[in-house]
């Protein structure tokens, strides 16, 4: 049997054997259905057929993509990018430059053709924008893990909520003001760990992550507790009341402004001396203090700088939701904060906007999938991930580091 052959052969294997395993896996999602009412259980087998085929006809494509004819077709990798950047614009700043204006034109323009439900959630996307950006300066840039984002996230939802509760204070002053108290509690948070790293870091930053939830769950006479606080103040421009939609809308360019100068900050911060100082301590602590890097400020800048996002962020949910509750700010958003970080490229700004948009945005959208909606996802995630696998430093890096600790 020609080499060819052989491979195509092993190709259909593996595709069998995923095939098999993937409905094995998927049977109980998709075959029995019990109806409560009737009290009757049906099974449709059509369903596990048909996930099985398009597991096999997946693994058959990915496993003999270099299979043309039955000849393995090698093709030598090219050379690795020097600059990585977003999948490769950044070698080329014209291609780039056209991909960012167009980018900004259709998001000028979206909120003209679409319902108010769409910008809302394009809104919440672009919330989630300025929290990957804010957690990749802790975690992309200076290489602290942590797992506990959502409490600052809470922070500034709440600041926004009781400020107003109590002071009257508008949407406009609150969102310095939260960012700066979330700032304060980054740099509270940063003292006693300043000797801590890697899986010791992170679980204490998920313990702080949970502590502040629970604070504000059971300080029921401070946060309203599991109630949460209602009627929280939509944006509003000074002398117009806008309705439903206008805020609506006027949230979302809000939120578009802060999330291009979050990528602005993040990336003047990447290339300036503090983030340089960020990567060398990433990359080798040790190192970077022997060569007379401050350890000490340097932590407490990144988790302050990231804080302060994270609190800016808390002021728009607040405003987009007028209603805050403990059961937002649980592990699940500093989760998916930390994924959006992964699959964007640590260090990288245009990528980890573009996983803070797919992240949100792709279950919205899986939404006529019904039941379905959540394994599709998931099954997106995976595939995500085993690409990402086969490039370690995300789906658009960031440039190369060697230069930037210099």
């Amino acid at each position: 049997m020609s080499g060819g052959a052989g491979r195509l052969l092993a190709a259909v294997r593996g595709a069998l054997v995923t095939a098999a395993a993937g409905a094995l896996l998927l049977f109980p999602l998709v075959v029995p259905r019990v109806d409560a009412v009737e009290k009757t259980v049906s099974w449709r087998w059509a369903n596990l057929g048909w996930c099985a085929a398009g597991l096999f006809a997946a693994a058959l494509l990915w496993r003999g993509r270099g299979l043309v004819g039955g000849l393995v077709l090698r093709i030598p990798p090219g050379p690795p990018s020097s600059n990585g950047g977003m999948w490769g614009l950044e070698s080329r700043p014209f291609a780039l430059r056209f991909v960012w204006a167009a980018g900004v034109v259709a998001a000028l323009a979206l909120p003209a053709a679409s319902s108010t439900y769409q910008v809302s959630v394009l809104t919440s996307a672009l919330i989630a924008v300025i929290l990957g950006l804010g957690l990749n300066i802790v975690v992309g840039l200076a290489g602290l893990l942590n797992l506990g984002y959502a409490a600052f996230y809470a922070v500034g939802a709440y600041a926004y909520a009781l400020l107003n509760l109590h002071f009257g204070v508008g949407f406009w002053a609150a969102l310095p003001l939260a960012g700066l108290l979330a700032a304060g509690c980054g740099l509270a948070l940063g003292f006693p760990v300043l000797r801590l790293r890697g899986d010791y870091l992170a679980i204490v930053t998920l313990g702080f992550g949970e502590i502040v939830r629970l604070v504000l769950e059971n300080w029921s006479a401070f946060s309203g507790g599991p109630s949460g606080i209602p009627n929280v103040p939509r944006a509003a421009l000074p002398g117009w009341e806008p309705g439903l939609r206008g805020a609506t809308v006027l949230l979302y360019y809000v939120s578009l402004a802060l999330a291009a100068l979050a990528a602005l900050v993040v990336a003047r911060l990447r290339d300036s001396r503090i983030g340089r100082a960020w990567v060398a301590l990433r990359e080798d602590e040790l190192a970077a203090e022997a060569m007379g890097i401050d350890r000490t400020r340097v932590k407490l800048a990144a988790l302050a700088a990231g804080a302060f996002w994270a609190g800016v962020a808390g002021v728009l949910f607040a405003a987009r939701t007028t209603f805050v509750s403990p059961a937002s700010f649980t592990f699940l958003e500093s989760a998916m904060a930390l994924a959006v970080v992964v699959l964007g490229g640590p260090g990288s700004v245009g990528g980890v906007a573009v996983a803070a948009l797919v992240l949100v945005l792709l279950p919205e959208y899986l939404r006529p999938l019904a039941q379905y909606r959540m394994l599709v996802f998931g099954a997106a995630l995976a595939a995500m991930m085993i690409l990402r696998a086969r490039r370690p430093a995300g789906r658009a890096p960031a440039r190369a580091t060697a230069g930037a600790v210099r």
